[in-house]
């Protein structure tokens, strides 16, 4: 085993039991613990595009307007979420034109208005999508923790057991369709055994939900795993950099732990409106 294996080993064990009492209590160490991972997460985003200490300032509003939209979830305030969404809207707008004032004629990337756009972008992706997790009840938490961390794991146990063909080389040169193939069927059976489990002893025999939703579950929660994933790697690719951040020995930054977790929340909140899995 080599010492980033050993690292990640340790980080994981580390992070394991805080993650498993803030599903199991909740309450405020549930916020606490949404709130670190969307300031920090926010931070490694604007960090990539804004590097050496540039726009502090923007960071801290992002990371602010970040926690506003946690609030706006955890209380269904939803107006909250807009209002701040709107507010870093006019923030980017407002540092986008004094930008242009200052250098109309440069055309630089710095002076574009997507670069100016990153600071609602870095919203949507990271405080937006985990304020879902408020909504959702301790068991759909641990089937979407367990469905992505299983495609994760059975992508790179079975990518280096078959190798193969690469999907998307130039984004991400490692994963292969065996590795994707084999985190889509432990997804899916992941989901198959909550529908399961739900079936016998939470709904109550013939109250749940038939196997091929599940199934479907699972299929969504691996894509938008894999996307997410893909969507950081083609980021880091464009902004030359490795890893969002150094937090987490063995495993880089933040961000580099939750990205195919994020689009995974989306995901599930939105099927679970159509189909209500555990409901």
């Amino acid at each position: 085993m080599n010492s980033s294996h050993k690292k990640r080993i340790v980080t994981a064990a580390v992070l394991l039991p805080v993650l498993i009492c803030s599903i199991a209590f909740r309450g405020w160490l549930e916020i606490a613990l949404l709130a670190a991972i969307s300031v920090i997460g926010l931070w490694e985003f604007y960090s990539m595009f804004w590097k050496d200490g540039r726009h502090s300032w923007l960071k801290i509003a992002g990371a602010g307007l970040g926690l506003l939209i946690l609030w706006g979830g955890k209380t269904n305030m939803h107006g909250l979420i807009l209002a701040a969404l709107i507010a870093g809207f006019w923030v980017s707008s407002l540092w986008f034109l004094l930008r242009f004032s200052k250098a109309p004629e440069a055309q630089t990337e710095e002076n574009s208005f997507g670069m100016a756009s990153v600071l609602v972008t870095g919203l949507l992706y990271v405080p937006v999508m985990l304020q879902f997790l408020f909504n959702f009840e301790r068991v759909e938490i641990v089937v979407v923790l367990a469905a992505v961390m299983a495609a994760d794991t059975g992508a790179f146990y079975s990518g280096a057991a078959f190798g193969g063909p690469k999907i998307w080389p130039v984004i991400s040169p490692k994963k292969t369709w065996a590795g994707s193939i084999g985190g889509m069927c432990a997804s899916i059976l992941v989901c198959l055994l909550a529908g399961c489990i739900d079936e016998y002893m939470l709904a109550g025999a013939g109250a749940g939900r038939p196997w091929w939703m599940w199934a479907c579950l699972g299929f969504g929660l691996n894509i938008s795993s894999q996307f997410g994933d893909f969507i950081e790697s083609a980021v880091k690719r464009r902004l030359r950099v490795k890893d969002s951040g150094t937090l987490l020995p063995g495993h880089g930054g933040v961000l580099d732990r939750i990205d195919s977790l994020l689009l995974a929340i989306a995901t599930y909140a939105g099927l679970d409106a159509i189909f209500h899995f555990f409901k």
